[in-house]
């Protein structure tokens, strides 16, 4: 496919509606993108023609089912360059997280152990870890954050020095900053110390190539609905190792091979941590966005969001008072910002009468917010299909904002 910016535009459908009787511009992708499409098609097929539960019938609309199932699970793992069995079906990256939270916790920490998060870290990433160190006697440390919202190095380093680290969790990108970390780099300082790391890619599916064998972590989290599937659809990714020695995280359906009132025996990989029915339509459905994104190329996709963001980041340096939230060399398309003399809530209710989606608020992230002593912030983030047209009616719905406020 050709990167035809007005051709992608076409395949989102919502891009037509209009919002306060304005076309619609949406700049909320870090929350959930937009669906094109081709995966809609494939949810509302599969509950008109095709419904049918998984790997539990011989009979056709199962067997279909489970193979169109099994398809997206064999498109992921080539897309992260993973085994099959390597890729667990989940609900997302906060689904992903408390799984590995949960079934790694149970088996390999010990009180006294320390899991490394950093500053910068969504809340899904830091509860499910603060809740495990409670009940296993562990203890969660901050690796702190510069003053432009990179991981500091150095201060990492000690850390990983001075404590009996068991596990790192940092995310690929942030969500509220857009800095991309050197997650490759972090893990192989993290193994130096024989710490396991645990990847928070929810924001890196549809922005970033990921090869789980290239960057060696043990543990990868991501989210179907940040990249143009459907919400409810997620993997963990995890090494074969590791998985086969870590125990389920729930019980029921799928995940067993004998149940018995004496002794239960679990399945074999993927399908020892997908207890129940999962969402089959969506999953199917993700198919559809993995084969989009590669249609488009993810370098092609990450050199058009970086164009964008740059052309936004110039421009909203054009508003007096303007203070942007995170400016590493090194970012995904994520601007958030604030405005001397506004609230960010002020703002966001003011460009949504223009017809412009951005986010406010302190975008699970509070420890961020803590760090650079401001309580909410605005935040625009971009996708595939904004263009400059959508960036320069962000900006005068600001400066219609802060002639407002």
């Amino acid at each position: 496919m050709s990167f035809d910016i007005e051709k992608i535009r076409s395949d989102f459908p919502i891009l037509k509606e209009l919002v306060h009787g304005q076309p619609l511009v949406y700049l909320d992708a870090a929350a959930t993108s937009l669906k094109p499409t081709c995966v809609i098609e494939a949810v509302t097929k599969h509950y008109q023609s095709e419904t049918s539960n998984v790997h539990r019938g011989i009979h056709f609309l199962s067997a279909q089912a489970t193979q169109k199932y099994e398809d997206t699970r064999s498109s992921m793992a080539k897309l992260i360059n993973a085994k099959e069995c390597e890729v667990i079906f989940t609900k997302g990256t906060t689904d992903s997280i408390n799984l590995v939270a949960n079934s790694f916790g149970e088996k390999f920490l010990n009180p006294g152990d320390v899991i490394l998060l950093s500053t910068m870290e969504h809340h899904s990433n830091i509860v499910p870890w603060q809740l495990v160190a409670q009940k296993k006697g562990a203890k969660v440390i901050e690796v702190p954050i510069t003053d432009i919202g990179e991981i500091d190095i150095d201060a990492y380093k000690k850390l990983l020095n001075q404590y009996p680290v068991k596990m790192v969790s940092i995310n690929h990108i942030s969500n509220t900053l857009g800095t991309i970390n050197p997650v490759k780099e972090l893990i192989q300082m993290a193994h130096a110390h024989d710490a396991y790391f645990c990847v928070d890619a929810a924001q890196s599916g549809s922005h970033l190539k990921i090869d789980v064998r290239d960057i060696d972590c043990d543990f990868l989290a991501l989210s179907g609905h940040k990249m143009f599937g459907p919400t409810g659809t997620g993997i963990l990714y995890g090494k074969e190792s590791l998985l086969e020695e870590i125990p389920p995280y729930q019980g029921g359906g799928a995940m067993i091979k004998e149940v018995s009132f004496e002794k239960t025996t679990f399945n074999d990989l993927p399908e020892k941590f997908e207890a129940g029915t999962p969402n089959i339509a969506g999953v199917i459905a993700l198919n559809k966005a993995i084969q989009y994104i590669e249609e488009l190329g993810l370098d092609q996709i990450a050199a058009h969001e970086d164009s964008i963001l740059r052309y936004a980041t110039k421009r909203i340096k054009e508003i007096e008072g303007v203070q942007i939230l995170g400016e590493s060399k090194n970012k995904a398309s994520v601007l958030s910002f604030s405005i001397e003399g506004t609230h960010p809530h002020d703002i966001g209710m003011i460009v949504d009468e223009q017809g412009v989606a951005i986010r406010t608020g302190h975008h699970c992230t509070q420890p961020l917010m803590k760090r650079f002593n401001i309580t909410a912030s605005a935040r625009a983030s971009f996708g595939v299909y904004n263009n400059t047209e959508d960036v320069d009616r962000f900006i005068e719905s600001l400066k219609k904002a802060k002639e407002l406020l």
